[in-house]
């Protein structure tokens, strides 16, 4: 079995450079296709519509979990808070209908979200199944109740 996921502030700090920088790579490159002609045009404009819709979420969630982990790191939030806020959700990939009427360019800069999302997805599930530091507060009076009842 693999070991859990060790976030450290030096990995979330580079992740959350990358996140940013395609973040901004995935703004202007839907920005550059708003100009769309021919036959297909409207089915083109549709596709490109979702797709930038649920990769511009996608990055967003992306980034709101590394800020979460910075402010964490930071001791802005207390692991708990982190442990129930700070969730990565599982989110979607391209629609494949879509996906195969944009550029190539395109295909591949949504691929590259969804494995950076993959790879933080990844990195939430093992940070959360690994056993956390002291029992929490509802854990210990379980306990002390327990102890009581005997």
């Amino acid at each position: 079995m693999a070991t859990p996921a060790n976030i450290n502030p030096r990995i979330v700090e580079a992740l959350y450079g990358e996140a940013l920088a395609l973040s901004d790579d995935v703004r202007s490159a839907f920005a550059q296709h708003a100009a769309i002609e021919g036959d297909d045009a409207d089915l083109i404009k549709v596709a490109l519509s979702c797709e930038a819709l649920r990769t511009t979420t996608r990055m967003m969630h992306a980034v709101a979990w590394l800020l979460n982990h910075r402010a964490y790191f930071a001791g802005d939030l207390s692991e708990f808070q982190l442990r129930r806020y700070g969730k990565l959700v599982d989110f979607p990939e391209g629609d494949s209908s879509h996906l195969a009427l944009l550029d190539p360019a395109m295909r591949e800069l949504i691929r590259a979200t969804e494995l950076f999302h993959a790879r933080l997805k990844r990195l939430d599930n093992g940070w959360r199944d690994r056993p956390t530091g002291a029992p929490s507060a509802i854990t210990r009076l379980r306990e002390r109740l327990a102890q009581h009842a005997l």
